[in-house]
C-alpha cells in the first residue's frame, strides 16, 4: 500500500497537477485503503484545524507588507545605502547585490519579492560592468534566498506552527547569524571571482554621499528593528508584529515617500490574497496529509531503522534531516516539504535530543537552497518570468552558490551555536 501511495502522488506530479492535488489524493488513498482507521470527514477536520492556528495570520500580513515595499521606494533606498559603503571594494557590485538582497530580505521576508525588487536594477549594472549573465542571474536568485533566514520569514512561521517547542520569536533571532554568515561567504566568492576576472571596482563614495544614503535609508531600516526588536523585546507577538509591518510599510510608501497610492493598495491586497490562498490551501491539505501519515504509522516504518541506528548521535541525525529536506526542496515547494517532513522526522528529533530551533534553521536553510536549485526551485521560475531568460541560462551559474550553501549547512550542523547563540542570550 505504501508503494501505491507514492506511485499515485508521483504520477499526479508528472501529469502536471499542482502540489495540493497529489497531497489530497494521497490523504484519501490512505483513508480509503484502510492504512488509517480515520475517514474522509476526519481529514476535513484536520484541514480546518491546520489553518486554524492564530500564528498563521502573520503570513498574509508579511506578504502584503513585502508587496507594498516592492512596489514603492524602499528597495532603491536600501540598495543605495549598501552601494555607498561596499561599491568601491573589489567585487563591490556583486557584493552590493548580495548585501542588498539580504537587507531587503530583512524587510520583506520574501525570496520572490527580493528577486523582483533587487534583480531589476542590479542585473543591468552587473552586465554593464562585465560580469557574465549566468553569474548575475545566479547571484541574484541565491542571494535572495537569504531572505528565508533573515526575519521575518514565512518558512520559520510555518515550521514554528507545526513543530512543538519551536518559538517563532526564537526562530527569527536564530536565523540572523546564519544569514549573515552566508552573505559573508557569497561576498568572499564575489571578491575572489572579480580578482580572477580582473574587473575593476566602482569609484569610492564620499562621506557626504554615504551620509545622504544613510539618511534616505534610515526609515526603511527601521522595519527589521521594529519587527525583530518588538518580538524579542516582548512588546508584541509575531502576529502583532506582522500587523505593525503592514502599518509601517503603508506609512512609508503611501504617506512619507508617496510612491504608492491608495488606489494601488487594492491591487496589492488582491495579489496578496491570491498568494495567501495558495499558501493556506497547501497548509490545510499538508496538515491533513501529515496527520494521516502519523495515524498510519508511516513515519515509524520509514525512519524506524534510522532512529534505532542513529540513537543519540546528533550530527548524524541532523545530516539525515538536511539531506532529506535538501532533496525534497529540489522537487517540491519548500512549504510543502516542511509540512510533510517535519512530522515524519519529529520522532528522530526527539530521540536524538535535538533543539527544535536549531533544526528549524537547518530545515529553513534547505528550503532556501531548494528555492534556487534545479529542477523545480521556485525562484528559478520567478527569475525566468522577471528577466525573460530561458531555464538553462538561469541555472548555469548556480553550482558554486549551491556548494557555498551546502558548506554553510555543514557548519551549522557541526557548530550549532552559530544559530543558537542569539536565542540563548534572551533565555538568560
Amino acid at each position: 500500500m505504501l508503494t501505491g501511495l507514492f506511485l499515485i502522488m508521483i504520477v499526479l506530479l508528472l501529469l502536471g497537477f499542482p502540489m495540493m492535488v497529489p497531497l489530497a489524493a494521497g490523504t484519501f488513498y490512505m483513508m480509503l485503503t484502510g492504512m488509517t482507521f480515520f475517514g474522509p470527514e476526519q481529514g476535513i477536520s484536520w484541514m480546518i484545524s491546520g489553518i486554524g492556528t492564530w500564528v498563521l495570520a502573520a503570513v498574509p500580513m508579511f506578504i502584503f507588507a513585502a508587496d507594498v515595499m516592492t512596489k514603492g521606494h524602499t528597495a532603491n533606498r536600501l540598495l543605495d545605502l549598501v552601494s555607498a559603503f561596499a561599491g568601491h571594494l573589489r567585487g563591490g557590485l556583486p557584493i552590493t547585490t548580495a548585501a542588498s538582497c539580504a537587507v531587503f530580505g530583512a524587510v520583506s521576508g520574501s525570496t520572490q519579492a527580493t528577486v523582483v525588487a533587487m534583480g531589476g536594477p542590479m542585473r543591468p549594472r552587473l552586465l554593464e560592468k562585465g560580469y557574465p549573465d549566468s553569474f548575475a542571474l545566479a547571484l541574484i536568485i541565491n542571494s535572495s534566498d537569504i531572505a528565508l533566514l533573515i526575519p521575518p520569514s514565512i518558512g520559520f512561521i510555518v515550521y514554528g506552527v507545526i513543530m512543538p517547542g519551536a518559538s517563532i520569536g526564537d526562530l527569527f533571532i536564530a536565523g540572523i547569524i546564519p544569514g549573515l554568515m552566508i552573505l559573508f561567504m557569497f561576498s568572499l566568492y564575489c571578491y575572489i571571482g572579480s580578482r580572477i576576472k580582473g574587473i575593476e571596482p566602482e569609484p569610492k563614495s564620499s562621506w557626504r554621499q554615504r551620509l545622504t544614503a544613510m539618511k534616505q535609508a534610515l526609515l526603511p531600516l527601521g522595519f527589521p528593528l521594529i519587527v525583530v526588536g518588538g518580538i524579542y523585546g516582548g512588546f508584541f507577538s509575531p502576529v502583532e508584529a506582522s500587523a505593525v509591518a503592514v502599518a509601517y510599510a503603508v506609512l512609508l510608501e503611501v504617506i512619507i515617500f508617496r510612491q504608492v497610492s491608495i488606489r494601488d493598495l487594492w491591487g496589492l491586497a488582491l495579489s496578496t490574497g491570491m498568494i495567501t490562498a495558495v499558501v493556506f490551501i497547501l497548509v490545510a491539505i499538508g496538515a491533513a496529509f501529515s496527520q494521516t501519515l502519523a495515524t498510519a504509522g508511516i513515519p515509524e516504518q520509514l525512519l524506524g531503522p534510522a532512529v534505532e541506528s542513529i540513537g543519540t548521535n546528533q550530527i548524524a541525525a541532523l545530516a539525515l534531516i538536511a539531506v532529506a529536506f535538501f532533496v525534497g526542496c529540489m522537487f517540491v515547494d519548500p512549504i510543502v516539504v516542511i509540512l510533510i517532513l517535519v512530522p515524519i522526522f519529529k520522532p528522530l528529533i526527539d530521540s536524538a535530543g535535538l533543539d527544535p530551533v536549531h533544526v528549524g534553521v537547518i530545515v529553513t536553510l534547505q528550503a532556501a537552497i531548494g528555492s534556487a536549485t534545479p529542477p523545480f526551485g521556485c525562484d528559478i521560475f520567478t527569475a525566468m518570468a522577471v528577466f525573460r531568460r530561458p531555464y538553462f541560462d538561469i541555472i548555469r551559474g548556480t553550482p558554486p552558490f549551491i556548494l557555498i550553501l551546502l558548506l554553510a549547512t555543514v557548519l551549522l550542523i557541526v557548530f550549532p551555536q552559530i544559530s543558537l547563540w542569539l536565542p540563548s542570550l534572551g533565555a538568560q
